[in-house]
């Protein structure tokens, strides 16, 4: 089955975009409210961060992926962040695009290694970075929130 998911790069914001993202962004997280003009604008402007968006056949917006790309001491990297498809569009091959157009992008930026993180609940998918050459690595991930003081 060959795909009508087209992925492209967001070079700027748009109404359309913004709606997008209220829709999207409550179904990757309970706790973020989506983000605004001024945030969407932040991202596309910056040189760390690449936005992507889905389109289904119609040329509806029903994906988005971020990609962030920075240096360290021993090379390029990426990281692939806050990848979310609607709900209507599950399965169609959108996931796919996206994660597909993100590597590419770190591939022509350098990046020696690109990494993800997903919850084991998130069973699709895990499958489809496991199918797309994703390896799951042993190690220890720690976040601190900057909206609590330490203990």
């Amino acid at each position: 089955m060959t795909s009508k998911v087209q992925v492209s790069e967001v070079l700027e914001v748009t109404d359309e975009l913004v709606r997008a993202f209220v829709t999207l962004i409550p179904q990757l997280s309970s706790s973020s409210p989506p983000p605004g003009p001024t945030e969407l604008g932040q991202m596309v402007a910056s040189e760390a961060s690449v936005l992507f968006v889905a389109r289904d056949a119609s040329g509806s917006i029903v994906g988005s992926l971020t990609l962030a790309l920075f240096r360290v001491p021993t090379g390029v990297r990426a990281w692939i962040e806050d990848v979310v498809v609607d709900e209507s569009a599950r399965g169609a091959g959108a996931g796919e695009a996206l994660v597909l157009a993100a590597l590419d992008r770190a591939d022509a930026a350098g990046a020696k290694t690109v990494d993800l993180t997903s919850r084991p609940s998130r069973e699709a998918a895990n499958r489809l970075y496991r199918r797309v050459g994703f390896e799951e690595r042993v190690t220890n991930v720690y976040r601190r929130s900057t909206e609590a003081p330490p203990a």
